[in-house]
């Protein structure tokens, strides 16, 4: 196990771990994304895809981490760590600002970094093998970096993904983070078209028509943070390989089972032999 940094959005440092089973090389890398709120937390809230063979390397979210489980990056140069804060507006009126720029930005330089650490453990040769999952923020930053770096990722795993459909969302959703939008945008009326417009730079049911990597995706058919209809929205534009996992009777979350789908998904995709 690894505590990496690497050169983010705009230069800033990002933590994350690297773990890799012990003395072996050349396996494939996953690359791990949190959901909102939350961080990298320890290295053993990670160990099944180790276990079976895979090299890991798990991003922490920049100025998240003070909520669920545990973070160390701050967003930006000037930060002191970890926040438990509320990002859906942050830099909100121009996609150069904006807090998701910077993070989608962390998440394809995740992938090189996780493309050069385990090229350095092979020694050159073969370039390694990409997967990417994460669950709510978690499965946007997978679809985002399956989408901005379809070169490389060869799965996708994204299970009740937020920032599809976003302005639908930002109406429909009656639970936070999405609620965070339309609360500041009935004061901030004049704000309303630049919010509207920079939110669709990272619109995943956008970038999702990118993607080449094969996807398999979840939806809770009760969610009320990441409503059904949205996560389709960004299946629905997939034209690469892809499979949906719809649980009837869930929320915002995907049933503990369905981790031996997606374990089966990614072992016929990308064998650790």
């Amino acid at each position: 196990m690894y505590d990496v940094e690497f050169s983010g959005g705009r230069g800033d440092r990002i933590r994350a771990w690297y773990l890799r089973p012990r003395d072996t090389f050349g396996a494939p890398v996953v690359v791990k994304f949190i959901g909102y709120g939350g961080g990298r937390g320890t290295p053993t809230e990670h160990m099944v895809l180790p276990a079976l063979g895979y090299a890991l390397l798990v991003m922490d979210s920049r100025g998240q981490g003070g909520r669920w489980t545990s973070g160390a990056t701050p967003d930006g140069a000037g930060g002191t760590g970890p926040e438990n804060s509320q990002v859906m507006t942050r830099g909100i009126i121009t996609p150069e600002d904006y807090y998701y720029t910077r993070l989608f930005t962390d998440a394809v330089l995740a992938v090189d970094a996780a493309l050069e650490l385990a090229a350095a453990d092979e020694g050159g040769g073969t370039p390694p093998r990409i997967a990417v999952t994460g669950g709510s923020q978690g499965g946007a930053l997978a679809l985002a970096a399956a989408a901005l770096r379809p070169d490389v990722v060869e799965v996708c795993h994204a299970d009740v993904p937020f920032l599809c459909d976003i302005q639908r969302a930002i109406t429909l959703a009656p639970s936070p983070p999405y609620t965070e939008v339309p609360e500041f945008l009935a004061e901030n009326i004049e704000l309303v078209e630049p919010a509207l417009n920079t939110l669709r730079y990272v619109d995943c049911a956008l970038l999702a028509r990118r993607i080449t990597a094969a996807t398999l995706m979840s939806a809770g058919l009760m969610d009320d943070i990441c409503p059904p209809s949205t996560v389709f929205a960004a299946y629905n534009e997939i034209t690469a390989e892809k499979e949906i996992a719809v649980f009837p009777y869930s929320g915002h979350s995907r049933p503990v089972a369905h981790t031996e789908r997606q374990l089966a998904h990614l072992r016929d995709r990308l064998p650790t032999g």
